[in-house]
């Protein structure tokens, strides 16, 4: 019996990577995103290539009726989740006492609430089945605060340390929670944050979105709880443990600015 993988933020970068990978095993789909073009279009290649069904739903995550709109339909459909892939998010630079409020609320909607909020509603059928996987999307932001990016840094924060927790108290459950923590990736993040110019972003090799992905996947199969992609991120992230607070404050202050 083929399993469902339910991917948000699922029109580009990691989510439609993920996306890839999971059709490319025999995995069904449902897609979440907001720009119905894309998702069809993506959802005509994967059942093209991989004989897969694919469902789709266009809305916007931000909206805080949107995971409950979603679990009912997919509940209408008889549609059983076996994945749930919390990918979707955005940032945005600039000083907290100056940003948009709006977007700001818009983010922690986005990556806080509805990442939390899809967990919960899915997440009792797949104790009852004993059998699931969830895994979240954060980032090395998470291990940080992020002077410039305030909301952003602390939302990545939240789906950390929830993920660590959930992940515990599911043991013996037959589920279980990954959560992805990849630094630079080559996506459509960075323009969408306005970071086209910062350190964090020039100067380096980034990882591609599918690197990601495939790294994200394979730790989620095997039931890893925290895993950071990449070489010098793992060490960056060992470093953060140790060294002082303020300075690590001061560090990511310096690799947000444009270079």
């Amino acid at each position: 019996m083929k399993q469902t993988a339910l991917i948000t933020g699922a029109s580009g970068g990691i989510g439609m990577e993920l996306a890839h990978i999971h059709a490319s095993k025999g995995d069904n789909l449902v897609l979440i995103a907001r720009t119905k073009e894309k998702l069809d279009a993506l959802k005509l290649e994967l059942e093209t290539q991989f004989g897969i069904s694919v469902y789709n739903i266009s809305l916007d995550l931000s909206d805080t009726d949107a995971p409950k709109k979603i679990f009912n339909e997919l509940k209408d459909k008889k549609i059983h989740i076996d994945f749930l892939i919390n990918n979707a998010g955005f940032g945005d630079f600039g000083v907290f006492a100056e940003c948009n409020w709006e977007k700001q609320s818009e983010m922690i909607n986005l990556n806080v609430i509805a990442l939390a909020h899809l967990t919960r509603l899915f997440l009792p059928d797949m104790i009852k089945s004993k059998s699931g996987k969830i895994l979240n999307v954060a980032s090395t932001a998470a291990f940080q605060p992020g002077p410039g990016m305030s909301v952003y840094f602390a939302s990545k924060a939240f789906v950390l340390s929830f993920s660590e927790s959930i992940a515990n108290e599911l043991k013996g459950t037959g589920v279980t929670v990954t959560v992805l923590c990849p630094g630079a990736t080559a996506t459509g993040f960075r323009k969408a944050a306005a970071l086209e110019k910062s350190r964090l972003f020039t100067g380096k090799q980034i990882a591609s979105s599918r690197e990601v992905a495939e790294f994200g996947y394979e730790k989620m199969m095997k039931g890893k709880i925290v895993v950071i992609h990449g070489f010098m991120n793992n060490i960056l992230v060992q470093s953060l443990r140790m060294a002082p607070r303020n300075i690590i404050t001061a560090v990511a202050k310096m690799k947000l600015k444009e270079k």
